[in-house]
């Protein structure tokens, strides 16, 4: 096939709304080849189905478009280097609203779309906040969640993802990708934020309204970043009782905990002293806590304990967001709590208790000397708020 002739339909689609609504959805590989080669033939493009078929299969790398008209309904899938200058990957949504417990789990689903995998591209970084200014309105998230890890921070997000005009998102790769830009100051790093968070959060549908952010833990490190970002925007820290918190790690490390995945430094800890064990994973835990309880005196924080879900969502969590919320919405909220936040297939079942019995001597000892005294600070700051 011709790379012309590929391009041509790239910037057919490109250019073409309503041609992006007629492949976009389409699930069935030979169904889209088909359609999407009918098109390209209707606007003199000679392309084969056939081999548009068999390029799904293996797709060219997505071409770095620059000065592209920002496109409503695509969102940013990562950032990357491309010959020594960041760029934005984007893919097309279209009106698929955010529901998956996590953004990685959406674009899991977006990727495996014949469209995407056809005609996603990408744009250099420096124009995001050009795209920002074009896709969404000026306006500051209503919430952003910080959290320990662990502790019930899936099920806020999955309450708020419920009603049908809150967009959730939830800890999106490319934001975390802003945060640790190396080569930018914070004002740059604060205003390129900005941009992520409004593209990621654009409105798709009718009646869309209330935008929230669910960050990964060790953002909480970086809480004067979102302070400078969105200095209105009020913030929450959920957390719970360590031994619980370890329990999970130690069954199923999350990937901070894994230093080849997440840099130690970023916790200030020093692996050469720190193997990665489960003493290394109490140190983890304690600098993503100590952040928000360093940061709190900045202002617009919450403390949450996890014993407090679901119900904090209603009396501590949306009020402090300044969100009322309707009996419907409420209601739509009430049953995401039926289902396991990160396994929604799954009915919940409570495992605290569970996990305090399975906790080890050893984990309990680790427990009290590297988190029980800022766990103490974040109850005491919990019962000052009350």
């Amino acid at each position: 096939m011709p790379d012309d002739a590929l391009t041509a339909l790239h910037a057919l689609v490109l250019a073409d709304v309503a041609l992006q609504d007629t492949l976009g959805d389409i699930e069935d590989s030979r169904t889209f080849a088909a359609r999407a080669a009918e098109a390209a033939r209707a606007a003199g493009v000679d392309l084969d189905a056939g081999h548009l078929e068999a390029l799904l299969y293996m797709p060219p790398p997505s071409p770095v478009l620059e000065g592209l008209s920002p496109l409503r309904g695509w969102l940013p899938a990562e950032v990357s280097q491309v010959d020594g200058r960041p760029v934005v990957a984007w893919l097309r949504f279209g009106r698929r609203r955010l529901t998956e417990p996590f953004y990685d789990d959406s674009l899991v689903l977006a990727r495996r779309l014949p469209f995407n995998r056809l005609f996603g591209f990408r744009t250099p970084l420096a124009e995001l906040e050009a795209w920002s200014g074009a896709l969404a309105p000026p306006s500051k998230p209503d919430g952003l969640i910080f959290h320990m890890s662990r502790c019930g921070s899936t099920l806020a997000a999955q309450m708020l993802a419920a009603p049908a005009r809150y967009i959730m998102v939830s800890e999106a790769a490319p934001i975390d990708a802003i945060v640790q830009l190396a080569d930018h100051d914070e004002e740059a790093k604060a205003a390129l934020l900005r941009a992520m968070v409004a593209v990621l959060g654009q409105t798709r549908n009718p009646g869309e309204t209330r935008r929230f952010v669910k960050l990964d833990c060790w953002h909480s490190l970086d809480l004067p970043l979102f302070r400078r970002a969105f200095p209105d925007t009020p913030w929450v820290f959920l957390y719970r009782d360590p031994v619980e918190v370890m329990v999970s790690h130690v069954r199923q490390r999350g990937m901070q905990m894994v230093p080849s995945l997440v840099a130690p430094a970023l916790f200030g800890i020093d692996l050469a002293d720190a193997p990665p064990d489960e003493d290394y994973c109490a140190r983890v835990l304690a600098a993503v806590c100590a952040g928000a309880v360093r940061h709190y005196p900045q202002g617009g924080g919450l403390v949450v304990d996890y014993r407090e879900l679901p119900e904090a969502l209603f009396t501590r969590i949306l009020p402090h967001f300044g969100v009322a919320v309707s009996e419907a919405e409420a209601d739509a909220m009430r049953q995401a709590t039926v289902r396991d936040a990160k396994a929604p297939e799954q009915a919940f079942a409570p495992d605290g208790e569970t996990k305090r019995r399975a906790a080890t001597v050893t984990v309990r000892e680790i427990c009290e000397r590297r988190l029980g005294p800022v766990h103490r600070r974040l109850e005491a700051l919990r019962v000052e708020e009350i």
